[in-house]
């Protein structure tokens, strides 16, 4: 009885735990817009120009890896899809199948992943060694906030870069995934754009921009939140920097999986299973 108490108990304070990080972290997002709208310490055309570098970083210069792995991922699926449903003789729902499975569901989790180990861990230990360095001490002597000139141009960028990495993996995954297949299997184009036409709709757009938008927030936040933790010693950059890969991780899968199990609840709701 002991023991199931005390297991209880732990897992109690992990719970408890868990919430009041994911509400500062929440908070942190709405202290950033609310400096950044009020503070005026620091231009317009300054907040720009990080948003711009953070684009750059996590946009521009990501696409050469997130092209590779969306025409691997899409090549890959499209294969397997199309053995298995021409066996099965579904083949005029190989839209539908792509649509599931690159737009809605490894397009947004692949394309987080990528964007938490180039620019999450970028991010974190940056914002880290300027804690470390004092340089945020010197941003707040000059009357600077910090979450406004630090992390919400980061979190901005960070957005704008992980919605637009999506629009072109899911672009080179279905596009160049049919190329690809077209040296292994004649399948004609009027017919994988027809079958694709007709298995997107609005619903895939509202999941798109949620996942991805999301994504992007909470890559960027909790990465700027490892790094504002560090203290003074540098030697904390490294332990900041992998808890927020472990932690953006956890949050992104968890939320990519809450939007799922919503989503397909709510269709089985609309015909009536549940």
């Amino acid at each position: 009885m002991t023991s199931l108490l005390a297991q209880i108990d732990s897992l109690g304070r992990s719970v408890t735990k868990n919430l009041e990080y994911t509400a500062r972290v929440l908070l942190m997002v709405y202290l950033s817009l609310r400096a950044t709208i009020l503070d005026r310490a620091q231009g317009f055309r300054q907040i720009v120009g990080v948003i711009s570098a953070q684009i750059y970083f996590t946009g521009w210069q990501a696409l050469p890896l997130i092209s590779v792995l969306a025409l691997g991922t899409g090549s890959i699926i499209l294969l397997q899809s199309l053995s298995n449903l021409s066996l099965l003789g579904g083949t005029q729902m190989i839209g539908n199948f792509l649509i599931v499975m690159i737009v809605r569901e490894a397009g947004p989790l692949l394309v987080a992943l990528v964007v938490i180990a180039r620019s999450g861990t970028a991010v974190a230990s940056e914002v880290g060694n300027m804690r470390a360095n004092r340089e945020i001490e010197a941003l707040e002597s000059m009357g600077i906030n910090p979450l406004s000139f630090i992390v919400f141009p980061r979190v901005l960028g960070g957005i704008i870069s992980v919605l637009g990495l999506a629009f072109y993996f899911n672009f080179i995954a279905l596009i160049g995934g049919f190329l690809v297949t077209k040296f292994v299997q004649d399948l004609p184009l009027a017919f994988y754009t027809d079958s694709m036409m007709r298995a997107f709709a609005k619903e895939d757009v509202l999941i798109f921009l949620l996942k991805n938008g999301f994504s992007g927030m909470i890559i960027f936040v909790v990465c700027c939140y490892q790094g504002l933790s560090v203290k003074r010693s540098p030697h904390e950059v490294p332990q900041v920097t992998t808890q927020a890969v472990v932690n953006s991780i956890i949050f992104v899968v968890v939320f990519n999986l809450i939007v799922t199990a919503l989503f397909y609840l709510n269709q089985l709701r609309s015909l009536g299973v549940v």
